[in-house]
């Protein structure tokens, strides 16, 4: 980095939308987890459960008992609540990234890009002095207070917003997306029963209308909000498509609203400034005077080195598909990380055979046994987690009495409409293939039915 980006980069700059960003954060993810705990799916997704698809290299990332728990969430909350009124800030974004992401890793058959989002964000907040104005920490420390920022610690978050919005429109410059509207032309009739608009669902232009607006929206807004002429308008299309994703497909949880808010981040410090100023004793903490203005980092130059390798890693990590062979969509190796947010519909079934290697009869598996419908339903279609559940079937039926246990997987997936077919090399024995980053040449090869290559 330059002499000259690092001085604008360390310019200083209105606090405000960094106090902003941590009060939509706070509350929003208080209220989030008040939700996931109010629905019960605490005890369904984490506690009942007897086996999870820990991530490759985080098996030692296991639930917690029922009671710890629920204790572990609660301090997700706390946590989340000290954020929002800045109480002990530092400690508490330590302690909401560290808990929050520690639950993420638990299983797999959880994994959503807004999660993955949430943790990037609370690390980020970690580092960031948002606490250092309109907070109680600057309530019971005056002194503390400061009016500027470097531009840098806005900018990584505009950034990290850049990242996400900018990698979904490239991910969606797909001929599935593009050129036959997949797979919204599979989504949208469910949605019928909408008032109004519902009988347009079964129209083909509107799938294409879909999902071209999608495309543009997620390549371009980002430039329309860094552009102040722009930037309103922009934030009502923010707010439209946002909203109407939320209406369309509730399934997709909080990452509507997630994004609403965290889009604020691209509004100058003035509008932050007017924004705040109607909350509560704003003004009077505002008017307070400052010993000095400008919030400076003790260690400026190693701070800045680890922002650019963040940003390096931000730009590379949502690249390594193409390390791997084939069709993305197929194999999903890569896949995860890399903001590709509704894209495909994909669906499978999974058939499992456990034989023992020195007798000649075999188990047929029943999934229920050991998944819930949820992991039976995310498993069928993933090649890890297929090898996964493969390796801890060898382990199971081991106990059983089964000496040397070989397990054979018959899956079937279709994805975005078309016919089902074969997935994986049904005569491997996956209780011998070893579970990493490599590619798993055991998964078929994508390849279109002879009728459609035609």
């Amino acid at each position: 980095m330059t002499v000259t980006k690092l001085h604008a980069a360390g310019r200083p700059v209105s606090i405000t939308p960094l106090v902003t960003f941590r009060i939509v954060f706070g509350w929003l993810m208080f209220f989030s987890i008040l939700r996931f705990w109010w629905r019960g799916w605490v005890t369904t997704v984490y506690i009942q459960p007897e086996f999870h698809f820990t991530y490759w290299g985080f098996e030692w990332v296991q639930p917690l008992g029922s009671i710890d728990m629920h204790v572990l969430f609660a301090c997700i909350a706390l946590s989340a609540l000290c954020i929002a009124i800045g109480l002990w800030y530092r400690v508490a974004a330590i302690v909401f990234f560290l808990s929050f992401t520690y639950v993420e890793l638990i299983d797999l058959t959880t994994y959503l890009n807004h999660y993955y989002f949430i943790s990037l964000v609370a690390f980020l907040l970690i580092w960031l002095p948002a606490n250092r104005h309109y907070s109680v920490d600057v309530w019971r420390r005056p002194q503390l207070r400061r009016t500027e920022v470097p531009a840098w610690t806005i900018g990584i978050l505009r950034f990290q917003m850049a990242v996400v919005y900018i990698f979904a429109g490239i991910a969606k410059l797909d001929a599935d997306w593009l050129l036959h509207a997949e797979p919204m032309r599979t989504w949208l009739p469910s949605k019928s029963h909408l008032p109004i608009i519902g009988k347009y669902m079964y129209a083909t232009w509107v799938a294409y209308l879909f999902s071209w607006f999608g495309a543009v929206y997620d390549l371009f807004i980002v430039f329309f909000l860094l552009n102040k002429r722009t930037r309103l308008v922009a934030y009502g299309f923010v707010l439209i498509f946002h909203i109407a994703t939320a209406i369309f497909f509730p399934g997709i949880g909080m990452f509507p609203y997630v994004m609403i808010a965290a889009s604020l981040i691209f509004f100058s410090g003035q509008f932050h400034e007017r924004l705040l100023s109607h909350l509560p004793f704003y003004k009077s903490m505002a008017q307070a005077p400052v010993k000095q203005s400008a919030y400076q980092f003790r260690w400026s130059r190693p701070m800045m080195l680890a922002v650019t390798l963040y940003v390096l890693a931000q730009l590379l990590i949502p690249m390594r598909f193409l390390a791997y062979p084939d069709r993305l969509f197929w194999t999903e190796e890569g896949y995860r990380f890399s903001w590709r947010v509704m894209l495909m519909e994909k669906s499978g079934a999974a058939y499992f055979t456990v034989k023992d290697s020195t007798a000649r009869y075999g188990y047929a598996v029943n999934n229920s046994e050991f998944l819930t419908p949820l992991q039976e339903k995310m498993m069928s279609t993933q090649p890890d987690m297929i090898l996964k559940y493969a390796h801890h079937l060898a382990r199971e039926y081991k106990k059983r009495g089964v000496q040397h246990p070989e397990v054979y997987g018959e899956i079937y997936v279709s994805l975005n409409g078309e016919r089902s077919r074969l997935f994986i090399d049904s005569s491997v024995n996956l209780a011998q293939q070893q579970q990493g980053w490599q590619h798993y040449n055991w998964i078929l090869p994508y390849k279109l039915p002879v009728t459609e290559q035609k």
